[in-house]
Protein backbone atom coordinates (compact mmCIF):
# COMPACT_ATOMS: atom_id res chain seq x y z
CA UNK A 1 0.00 0.00 0.00
CA UNK A 2 2.87 2.36 0.79
CA UNK A 3 4.26 1.86 -2.72
CA UNK A 4 0.91 2.76 -4.22
CA UNK A 5 0.75 5.89 -2.08
CA UNK A 6 4.27 6.80 -3.19
CA UNK A 7 3.44 6.42 -6.87
CA UNK A 8 0.37 8.54 -6.33
CA UNK A 9 2.19 11.44 -4.69
CA UNK A 10 5.25 11.54 -6.98
CA UNK A 11 3.43 13.38 -9.80
CA UNK A 12 2.00 15.77 -7.26
CA UNK A 13 5.46 16.57 -5.92
CA UNK A 14 6.76 17.09 -9.45
CA UNK A 15 3.83 19.35 -10.29
CA UNK A 16 4.42 21.39 -7.14
CA UNK A 17 8.15 21.65 -7.85
CA UNK A 18 7.68 22.78 -11.45
CA UNK A 19 5.01 25.37 -10.64
CA UNK A 20 6.91 26.68 -7.60
CA UNK A 21 10.03 27.13 -9.71
CA UNK A 22 8.01 28.92 -12.38
CA UNK A 23 6.44 31.22 -9.79
CA UNK A 24 9.86 31.97 -8.33
CA UNK A 25 11.14 32.88 -11.78
CA UNK A 26 8.26 35.29 -12.30
CA UNK A 27 6.51 33.23 -14.99
CA UNK A 28 2.93 34.50 -15.22
CA UNK A 29 1.63 31.30 -16.82
CA UNK A 30 3.03 29.25 -13.95
CA UNK A 31 1.41 31.57 -11.43
CA UNK A 32 -1.94 31.32 -13.20
CA UNK A 33 -1.76 27.50 -13.15
CA UNK A 34 -0.63 27.49 -9.52
CA UNK A 35 -3.60 29.65 -8.53
CA UNK A 36 -5.99 27.26 -10.27
CA UNK A 37 -4.45 24.31 -8.40
CA UNK A 38 -4.81 26.09 -5.05
CA UNK A 39 -8.23 27.56 -5.70
CA UNK A 40 -9.64 24.16 -6.72
CA UNK A 41 -7.83 22.39 -3.86
CA UNK A 42 -6.31 19.87 -6.26
CA UNK A 43 -4.00 17.12 -4.98
CA UNK A 44 -0.58 18.57 -4.17
CA UNK A 45 -1.77 22.13 -3.47
CA UNK A 46 -0.34 22.09 0.06
CA UNK A 47 3.09 21.02 -1.20
CA UNK A 48 2.93 23.76 -3.84
CA UNK A 49 2.21 26.38 -1.17
CA UNK A 50 5.06 25.04 0.97
CA UNK A 51 7.58 25.33 -1.84
CA UNK A 52 6.45 28.82 -2.86
CA UNK A 53 6.60 29.97 0.78
CA UNK A 54 10.22 28.81 0.88
CA UNK A 55 11.07 31.71 -1.47
CA UNK A 56 10.78 33.92 1.62
CA UNK A 57 9.39 36.94 -0.22
CA UNK A 58 7.16 39.61 1.30
CA UNK A 59 4.72 42.07 -0.25
CA UNK A 60 2.57 44.87 1.11
CA UNK A 61 -1.08 43.86 0.93
CA UNK A 62 -3.69 46.58 0.47
CA UNK A 63 -7.36 45.74 0.82
CA UNK A 64 -9.99 47.90 -0.88
CA UNK A 65 -13.58 47.59 0.29
CA UNK A 66 -16.79 49.60 0.33
CA UNK A 67 -20.37 49.45 -0.93
CA UNK A 68 -21.15 48.32 -4.50
CA UNK A 69 -20.79 51.13 -7.04
CA UNK A 70 -18.22 53.04 -4.99
CA UNK A 71 -15.66 52.76 -7.80
CA UNK A 72 -13.35 50.27 -6.09
CA UNK A 73 -12.20 48.65 -9.34
CA UNK A 74 -11.43 52.00 -10.97
CA UNK A 75 -9.57 53.11 -7.86
CA UNK A 76 -7.57 49.86 -7.74
CA UNK A 77 -6.62 50.19 -11.40
CA UNK A 78 -5.54 53.80 -10.89
CA UNK A 79 -3.43 52.79 -7.88
CA UNK A 80 -1.80 50.04 -9.90
CA UNK A 81 -0.85 52.55 -12.60
CA UNK A 82 0.76 54.85 -10.01
CA UNK A 83 2.82 51.98 -8.58
CA UNK A 84 3.79 50.78 -12.06
CA UNK A 85 4.98 54.30 -12.83
CA UNK A 86 7.31 53.93 -9.84
CA UNK A 87 8.66 50.66 -11.25
CA UNK A 88 6.79 48.31 -8.88
CA UNK A 89 5.03 45.12 -10.01
CA UNK A 90 1.43 44.77 -8.90
CA UNK A 91 -0.87 41.78 -8.41
CA UNK A 92 -4.62 42.29 -8.06
CA UNK A 93 -7.12 39.85 -6.55
CA UNK A 94 -10.63 40.88 -7.55
CA UNK A 95 -13.17 38.97 -5.47
CA UNK A 96 -16.36 38.81 -7.55
CA UNK A 97 -19.83 37.64 -6.61
CA UNK A 98 -20.35 34.00 -7.57
CA UNK A 99 -22.37 33.35 -10.73
CA UNK A 100 -25.67 31.69 -9.76
CA UNK A 101 -25.38 29.53 -12.89
CA UNK A 102 -21.79 28.35 -13.17
CA UNK A 103 -20.55 28.92 -9.60
CA UNK A 104 -17.62 30.90 -11.05
CA UNK A 105 -16.73 34.56 -10.69
CA UNK A 106 -18.71 37.01 -12.80
CA UNK A 107 -15.38 38.61 -13.77
CA UNK A 108 -16.80 42.11 -13.80
CA UNK A 109 -13.73 43.55 -12.11
CA UNK A 110 -11.38 41.94 -14.61
CA UNK A 111 -13.38 43.44 -17.48
CA UNK A 112 -13.18 46.90 -15.89
CA UNK A 113 -9.43 46.48 -15.41
CA UNK A 114 -8.90 45.19 -18.97
CA UNK A 115 -6.47 47.97 -20.03
CA UNK A 116 -4.01 46.86 -17.34
CA UNK A 117 -3.77 43.38 -18.87
CA UNK A 118 -1.45 44.77 -21.55
CA UNK A 119 1.11 45.58 -18.84
CA UNK A 120 3.41 42.64 -18.06
CA UNK A 121 4.06 44.15 -14.64
CA UNK A 122 0.43 43.71 -13.58
CA UNK A 123 -1.25 40.37 -12.85
CA UNK A 124 -5.01 40.25 -12.29
CA UNK A 125 -7.00 37.32 -10.96
CA UNK A 126 -10.73 37.19 -10.27
CA UNK A 127 -12.02 34.83 -7.61
CA UNK A 128 -15.57 33.75 -6.88
CA UNK A 129 -16.97 34.28 -3.39
CA UNK A 130 -18.62 30.83 -3.46
CA UNK A 131 -20.86 31.94 -0.64
CA UNK A 132 -17.92 32.37 1.72
CA UNK A 133 -18.52 34.50 4.78
CA UNK A 134 -17.56 38.14 4.30
CA UNK A 135 -17.46 37.77 0.52
CA UNK A 136 -14.02 36.15 0.54
CA UNK A 137 -13.32 32.80 -1.06
CA UNK A 138 -11.68 30.23 1.21
CA UNK A 139 -8.51 30.18 -0.87
CA UNK A 140 -7.97 33.94 -1.10
CA UNK A 141 -5.21 33.93 1.52
CA UNK A 142 -3.39 31.14 -0.32
CA UNK A 143 -3.68 32.93 -3.66
CA UNK A 144 -2.18 36.07 -2.14
CA UNK A 145 0.64 33.92 -0.72
CA UNK A 146 1.34 32.63 -4.24
CA UNK A 147 1.45 36.16 -5.63
CA UNK A 148 3.78 37.23 -2.85
CA UNK A 149 6.07 34.27 -3.51
CA UNK A 150 6.09 35.18 -7.20
CA UNK A 151 7.85 38.45 -6.47
CA UNK A 152 5.07 41.05 -6.53
CA UNK A 153 5.88 43.89 -4.14
CA UNK A 154 2.34 45.28 -4.12
CA UNK A 155 -0.81 43.18 -3.83
CA UNK A 156 -4.29 44.69 -4.08
CA UNK A 157 -7.31 42.81 -2.75
CA UNK A 158 -10.59 44.25 -3.97
CA UNK A 159 -13.77 42.80 -2.50
CA UNK A 160 -17.43 42.77 -3.43
CA UNK A 161 -18.11 45.11 -0.53
CA UNK A 162 -21.21 43.50 0.92
CA UNK A 163 -22.09 42.02 4.30
CA UNK A 164 -19.11 41.57 6.61
CA UNK A 165 -16.56 41.87 3.80
CA UNK A 166 -14.61 44.57 5.55
CA UNK A 167 -13.76 42.21 8.40
CA UNK A 168 -12.45 39.61 5.95
CA UNK A 169 -10.33 42.24 4.24
CA UNK A 170 -8.76 43.20 7.55
CA UNK A 171 -7.68 39.58 8.03
CA UNK A 172 -6.01 39.42 4.62
CA UNK A 173 -4.56 42.92 4.25
CA UNK A 174 -1.83 45.01 5.87
CA UNK A 175 -3.58 48.29 4.97
CA UNK A 176 -7.35 48.56 4.57
CA UNK A 177 -8.85 51.29 2.38
CA UNK A 178 -12.59 51.91 2.69
CA UNK A 179 -14.12 53.60 -0.37
CA UNK A 180 -17.36 55.59 -0.16
CA UNK A 181 -19.20 57.95 -2.49
CA UNK A 182 -21.40 61.02 -1.93
CA UNK A 183 -24.38 58.65 -2.19
CA UNK A 184 -23.06 56.61 0.74
CA UNK A 185 -24.74 58.78 3.34
CA UNK A 186 -27.01 55.97 4.51
CA UNK A 187 -24.06 53.59 4.79
CA UNK A 188 -22.21 56.13 6.94
CA UNK A 189 -25.21 56.67 9.20
CA UNK A 190 -25.66 52.93 9.64
CA UNK A 191 -21.95 52.20 9.74
CA UNK A 192 -21.01 49.44 12.16
CA UNK A 193 -18.21 50.05 14.61
CA UNK A 194 -16.41 47.18 12.88
CA UNK A 195 -15.89 49.16 9.69
CA UNK A 196 -14.43 52.08 11.59
CA UNK A 197 -12.13 49.72 13.48
CA UNK A 198 -10.66 47.95 10.45
CA UNK A 199 -10.27 51.00 8.19
CA UNK A 200 -6.79 52.48 7.96
CA UNK A 201 -7.67 54.99 5.22
CA UNK A 202 -11.03 56.35 4.04
CA UNK A 203 -11.54 57.59 0.48
CA UNK A 204 -14.55 59.56 -0.69
CA UNK A 205 -14.59 58.75 -4.40
CA UNK A 206 -16.49 60.71 -7.06
CA UNK A 207 -15.59 63.78 -5.02
CA UNK A 208 -16.47 66.11 -7.90
CA UNK A 209 -20.11 65.73 -6.90
CA UNK A 210 -21.73 68.41 -4.82
CA UNK A 211 -22.44 66.26 -1.75
CA UNK A 212 -18.82 65.10 -1.32
CA UNK A 213 -17.73 67.73 1.20
CA UNK A 214 -20.72 67.06 3.40
CA UNK A 215 -19.95 63.34 3.33
CA UNK A 216 -16.36 63.95 4.40
CA UNK A 217 -17.63 65.91 7.41
CA UNK A 218 -20.25 63.27 8.29
CA UNK A 219 -17.72 60.50 7.88
CA UNK A 220 -15.27 62.11 10.27
CA UNK A 221 -18.02 62.60 12.81
CA UNK A 222 -19.47 59.11 12.38
CA UNK A 223 -16.28 57.14 12.83
CA UNK A 224 -14.71 59.31 15.52
CA UNK A 225 -11.46 59.91 13.71
CA UNK A 226 -10.29 62.31 16.38
CA UNK A 227 -8.85 59.44 18.43
CA UNK A 228 -5.37 58.25 17.55
CA UNK A 229 -4.67 54.67 16.56
CA UNK A 230 -1.44 52.79 16.19
CA UNK A 231 -0.15 52.15 12.71
CA UNK A 232 -1.28 48.59 13.26
CA UNK A 233 -4.90 49.73 13.21
CA UNK A 234 -5.51 49.13 16.93
CA UNK A 235 -7.18 51.46 19.41
CA UNK A 236 -5.76 53.79 22.00
CA UNK A 237 -5.57 51.08 24.68
CA UNK A 238 -3.39 48.91 22.45
CA UNK A 239 -1.25 51.94 21.62
CA UNK A 240 -0.62 52.50 25.32
CA UNK A 241 0.66 48.93 25.56
CA UNK A 242 3.10 49.54 22.69
CA UNK A 243 5.54 52.29 23.68
CA UNK A 244 7.20 53.81 20.68
CA UNK A 245 4.45 52.93 18.21
CA UNK A 246 3.58 56.02 16.15
CA UNK A 247 0.01 57.28 16.36
CA UNK A 248 -2.10 56.76 13.26
CA UNK A 249 -5.30 58.67 12.60
CA UNK A 250 -7.04 57.21 9.52
CA UNK A 251 -7.23 60.07 7.01
CA UNK A 252 -10.33 60.87 4.99
CA UNK A 253 -9.15 61.50 1.44
CA UNK A 254 -11.04 62.55 -1.68
CA UNK A 255 -10.64 61.19 -5.19
CA UNK A 256 -12.11 61.14 -8.66
CA UNK A 257 -10.75 57.78 -9.76
CA UNK A 258 -12.05 58.03 -13.33
CA UNK A 259 -9.94 61.17 -13.83
CA UNK A 260 -6.98 59.94 -11.78
CA UNK A 261 -7.48 62.69 -9.22
CA UNK A 262 -6.40 62.02 -5.65
CA UNK A 263 -4.68 58.73 -6.49
CA UNK A 264 -1.13 59.90 -5.77
CA UNK A 265 -2.28 61.21 -2.37
CA UNK A 266 -3.85 57.81 -1.68
CA UNK A 267 -0.67 55.98 -2.71
CA UNK A 268 1.31 58.29 -0.41
CA UNK A 269 -1.07 57.58 2.49
CA UNK A 270 -0.74 53.81 1.94
CA UNK A 271 3.05 54.17 1.94
CA UNK A 272 2.94 56.28 5.11
CA UNK A 273 0.84 53.60 6.78
CA UNK A 274 3.15 50.83 5.58
CA UNK A 275 6.19 52.70 6.87
CA UNK A 276 4.53 53.30 10.24
CA UNK A 277 3.63 49.63 10.53
CA UNK A 278 7.16 48.53 9.71
CA UNK A 279 8.94 51.00 11.98
CA UNK A 280 6.72 50.22 14.99
CA UNK A 281 6.88 46.46 14.58
CA UNK A 282 3.11 46.41 14.09
CA UNK A 283 3.47 45.02 10.55
CA UNK A 284 5.10 41.85 11.83
CA UNK A 285 2.58 41.65 14.66
CA UNK A 286 -0.27 41.97 12.18
CA UNK A 287 1.16 39.21 10.00
CA UNK A 288 1.65 36.91 12.99
CA UNK A 289 -1.96 37.51 14.06
CA UNK A 290 -3.11 36.74 10.52
CA UNK A 291 -1.11 33.50 10.48
CA UNK A 292 -2.49 32.45 13.86
CA UNK A 293 -6.07 33.07 12.73
CA UNK A 294 -5.48 30.95 9.62
CA UNK A 295 -3.91 28.14 11.66
CA UNK A 296 -6.83 28.12 14.06
CA UNK A 297 -9.30 28.04 11.18
CA UNK A 298 -7.47 25.11 9.56
CA UNK A 299 -7.34 23.20 12.86
CA UNK A 300 -11.08 23.72 13.35
CA UNK A 301 -11.80 22.57 9.80
CA UNK A 302 -9.62 19.46 10.22
CA UNK A 303 -11.28 18.56 13.52
CA UNK A 304 -14.74 19.02 12.05
CA UNK A 305 -13.85 16.88 9.06
CA UNK A 306 -12.55 14.11 11.32
CA UNK A 307 -15.65 14.25 13.50
CA UNK A 308 -17.80 14.11 10.41
CA UNK A 309 -16.01 10.98 9.21
CA UNK A 310 -16.24 9.27 12.60
CA UNK A 311 -19.73 10.25 13.71
CA UNK A 312 -21.39 10.86 10.39
CA UNK A 313 -24.72 12.62 10.07
CA UNK A 314 -26.38 9.82 12.04
CA UNK A 315 -24.09 10.26 15.02
CA UNK A 316 -24.78 13.96 15.30
CA UNK A 317 -28.48 13.37 14.74
CA UNK A 318 -28.67 10.77 17.50
CA UNK A 319 -26.74 13.04 19.88
CA UNK A 320 -29.12 15.89 19.07
CA UNK A 321 -32.15 13.69 19.78
CA UNK A 322 -30.68 12.73 23.15
CA UNK A 323 -30.04 16.37 24.05
CA UNK A 324 -33.48 17.46 22.89
CA UNK A 325 -35.03 14.61 24.92
CA UNK A 326 -33.22 15.64 28.07
CA UNK A 327 -31.18 12.41 28.25
CA UNK A 328 -27.88 14.18 27.73
CA UNK A 329 -26.54 17.71 27.95
CA UNK A 330 -24.90 19.49 25.03
CA UNK A 331 -21.55 19.23 26.82
CA UNK A 332 -21.91 15.51 27.47
CA UNK A 333 -22.83 14.90 23.84
CA UNK A 334 -19.88 16.92 22.58
CA UNK A 335 -17.47 15.13 24.91
CA UNK A 336 -18.80 11.72 23.84
CA UNK A 337 -18.42 12.53 20.14
CA UNK A 338 -14.91 13.92 20.63
CA UNK A 339 -13.87 10.87 22.62
CA UNK A 340 -15.41 8.55 20.04
CA UNK A 341 -13.43 10.25 17.32
CA UNK A 342 -10.20 9.92 19.27
CA UNK A 343 -9.87 13.70 19.35
CA UNK A 344 -10.29 14.30 23.08
CA UNK A 345 -10.47 12.06 26.09
CA UNK A 346 -11.31 13.66 29.37
CA UNK A 347 -13.37 16.56 30.57
CA UNK A 348 -14.25 19.51 28.36
CA UNK A 349 -13.73 21.93 31.26
CA UNK A 350 -11.04 24.52 30.38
Amino acid sequence: MAAVAGRKTAPEREMARALAEGCGAGERAALARAISVVEDRRPGFRELLRQVAAHGRRAHRTGITGPPGAGKSTLAAALARVWRGAGEEVAIVAVDPTSPYSGGALLGDRVRMAPLRLDRGVFIRSMATRGAGGGLAEAVHDVIDLMEGSGFGRILLETVGVGQTELGVAEAADTVVVVLTPESGDEVQAMKAGLAEVADIFVVNKADRQEARALVRRLRDAVGLGRGRSAGGRGADALAEEPGAPGWTPPVLTAVATAGEGIIALADAIEDHRRGLAESGALEARRIARAEARIRAEVRAALEARLGRVAGDGGFGEAARMVAGGRETVYEAAQRLLAGGGILSGDLEP
